[in-house]
């Protein structure tokens, strides 16, 4: 949310390291807890791979919506680079091949912007904010995934009470094998 609300062309240090900041305060009170949830609530022999479903779990979540939002951000970028080419006054005068080029990333719009030189500020000016209008949309559905999943463990999720009934079960499970194996 620091990232969407505060992020901009010129953005000073501190603002970057409060967004990150808040990021890794996140991922430092719920990483955790959400490991501990995984692999408490099965039975003892069975953690190991509670935990490796966990790591799998978070690694190709990660991986899936950062390829999602890397995806929003590139199509957010050239949306809003075509929109500012179209409202441009010399509109008529960028060929299909520049347009392409300028939309494609930002690294091509100011490989672009060296060829024309007499353009390179618009260029580089509209690259930054096409960039900027692209990393809102990501934030954007960032939030909602977050918002989304919230749901979905609120409302599909054991409550604490039957949460706490699994855990006597595992318990019970864990204690008799335990004495099965002694005895």
């Amino acid at each position: 949310m620091t990232m969407l609300l505060l992020w901009e062309q010129g953005i000073s240090y501190w603002k970057v390291g409060l967004a990150y900041a808040f990021v890794g305060i996140g991922v430092g009170f719920a990483g955790t807890p959400a490991s501990h949830s995984l692999t408490g609530s099965v039975p003892v022999e069975r953690a190991g791979m509670a935990s490796g479903t966990a790591d799998l779990q978070r690694d190709l979540g990660g991986a899936i919506m950062q390829s999602i939002l890397g995806a929003l951000l590139t199509a957010g970028y050239s949306s809003a680079f075509a929109k500012l080419i179209a409202g441009s006054p010399q509109a008529g005068q960028v060929s299909d091949d520049v347009q392409a080029e300028l939309t494609k990333s930002f690294s091509s719009a100011a490989n672009t912007a060296e060829q024309y030189p007499q353009y390179s500020d618009q260029i580089i000016g509209a690259a930054r904010q096409s960039f900027i209008d692209g990393a809102d949309r990501a934030y954007v559905a960032g939030i909602v995934a977050i918002l989304l999943g919230a749901a979905l463990v609120f409302f599909l999720f054991p409550r604490f009470r039957r949460e706490q009934e699994l855990l006597e079960e595992y318990h019970d499970t864990d204690v008799a094998a335990a004495t099965a194996a002694i005895g």
